[in-house]
């Protein structure tokens, strides 16, 4: 079956569709970028505020405490949004949710755009949560939209996109950055209100596009409207194939129709893939790589570097983001995802030393300041290869339609909760490790790489019936015991499903 759908191409509209939706994505990126380079400007314009207000001086630490609240906040509003993207799905469909999501993308723009007018920083906070939530519903609803929209044989380049758009965003946010455009005392603000721009555009592009046929077929039950969209998508009027995958995955998952989180948590069945997700979500924020876009330009001026330099190297990193992003697409459906995430982690492991070797001896040679430089944009390459994208990818994968929409809630909530720990706590981890900043990511790098080695199964070409069949009846890393009580546990439940369905009829004790 994996082979059966290789016929499939890229359509028009299948790629207009894909890129109506990671709109979202980009959104996420912009925003995730934005804040690092006018850094200095807005704690200035909290010092003026504060001022004004008390008729005082701020001290260093508080306004350094205001601007962490600034950049983190943005976290807390994902959690939420991300831990409601499933329900948002199962409620409104995956484009519904996308389309409704874009009222708040508009709401959280406005808001951090009329900061300096209003006077207030506070209205910075609650423009930067709201655009927060914006973006945790972005990371949850986009990858579940693509990965159901893919034909078989695309969803693993296709699912690189969400991570593209991301980058693309980032790059953005640091290009429109500089002192140049927008990174003065004036422009900041119109910086951070761009964040309207991708919810404007997705409103007017997204309603062409039609809804998951997954979510029309197996969720709602409305064959036609499948097929039909299948029809759009495919440019081809033979869907058969897909439908067919469908149903065999819609047949597989009876007995877990309905999935809750609490279910989710509690099914022995699906504690496998559950953990491989989470797992895999804590390794993209546990990396390091948001203590880099949160805080590089103030990181590569603490390493020697000019200002304006240290502005110049993040955009470098941007571009080195999306260069390599480009790149991991066609390797995705070659080399698989398993092994690409062991090449980031394993790269990105190096290179976390060779920052850390970087600052120990700056003091001692100049040209160390280039070596920290370097190794930071070695950093970035390896985690676009592999956590960047594959994260998002294998946790849609990962789960068929019933648990999916709940198991995305989970990672992508698990997702921003690391992302928010990152946020608020590296600048006081670098106060206090000062040169060994990066030390503890790299204990964490070489404990996801071990846990990746061991216990990462390989998604690529495999339809989401043959996924749940790794872990059903083992996938080489599970132990026997833990495989008979995984197909014991799946038994029972179909047992008890059929049981309850024909609840008028007594039990049949033959063979």
């Amino acid at each position: 079956m994996a082979g059966c759908c290789d016929t499939t191409g890229l359509t028009f509209f299948l790629t207009y569709s894909i890129f109506s939706a990671v709109l979202g994505m980009l959104q996420f990126g912009y925003n995730t970028g934005v804040i690092n380079a006018p850094e200095k400007n807005i704690e200035n314009f909290m010092k003026d505020v504060y001022k004004d207000r008390f008729g005082e001086d701020i001290s260093e630490e508080f306004i350094q405490q205001l601007y962490s609240v600034a950049v983190s906040i943005f976290a807390i509003g994902g959690m939420l949004g991300g831990f409601s993207g499933g329900w948002m799905a199962n409620r409104f469909g995956r484009k519904g949710g996308l389309l409704l999501n874009n009222v708040l993308g508009i709401t959280g723009g406005c808001l951090m755009g009329f900061t300096k007018v209003s006077h207030s920083y506070e209205m910075l906070f609650l423009g930067r949560f709201i655009i927060g939530v914006n973006c945790g519903l972005n990371t949850s609803l986009v990858p579940m939209y693509i990965s159901e929209i893919a034909p078989l044989n695309l969803r693993g380049g296709l699912g690189t996109v969400n991570q593209l758009a991301v980058t693309v965003g980032l790059l953005l946010s640091q290009v429109l950055g500089i002192e140049q455009i927008l990174g003065t005392n004036d422009g900041w603000p119109i910086l951070l209100g761009l964040a309207v721009c991708p919810a404007v555009l997705q409103l007017i592009l997204l309603p062409v596009c039609p809804e998951s046929p997954r979510y029309l077929l197996i969720t709602k039950q409305w064959e036609e409207e499948a097929r039909k969209a299948l029809r759009r998508l495919r440019a081809s009027s033979t869907v058969d194939e897909d439908i067919e995958e469908m149903r065999a995955e819609e047949r597989a998952q009876q007995s877990e129709s309905h999935i809750s989180t609490m279910e989710l948590i509690c099914s022995p069945t699906l504690r496998a893939p559950l953990i491989i997700g989470i797992v895999m979500q804590l390794s993209q924020q546990f990396s390091g790589i948001n203590a880099v876009f949160y805080y590089s330009t103030s990181l590569f001026v603490s390493s020697g570097l000019s200002e304006e330099s240290a502005k110049f190297a993040t955009i470098g990193i941007g571009a080195i983001m999306v260069a390599m992003t480009l790149v991991s697409i066609p390797l995705m459906d070659r080399t698989g995802r398993r092994t690409l995430h062991l090449y980031g982690l394993g790269g990105m492991f190096i290179f976390s030393i060779f920052i850390t070797i970087s600052f120990l001896i700056k003091e001692m040679i100049d040209w160390m300041s280039y070596l920290s430089v370097v190794s930071t944009l070695g950093f970035v390459v390896f985690f676009a290869v592999g956590p960047g994208s594959i994260p998002w990818m294998i946790t849609a994968e990962l789960f068929s339609q019933g648990p999916r929409p709940s198991a995305m809630a989970i990672a992508v909530l698990v997702n921003w909760m690391a992302n928010f720990v990152v946020g608020i706590g590296f600048p006081s981890m670098k106060t206090a490790l000062e040169n060994y900043t990066f030390l503890p990511f790299s204990v964490f790098l070489a404990i996801f790489w071990i846990f990746t080695y061991k216990k990462v199964p390989e998604t690529k070409n495999k339809t989401f019936e043959e996924i749940l069949a790794l872990f059903r009846h083992g996938n080489g890393s599970e132990d026997t015991a833990t495989t008979r009580s995984i197909k014991s546990e799946t038994e029972e439940i179909e047992i008890s499903s059929r049981d309850s369905d024909n609840t008028s009829r007594p039990k049949q004790h033959n063979s």
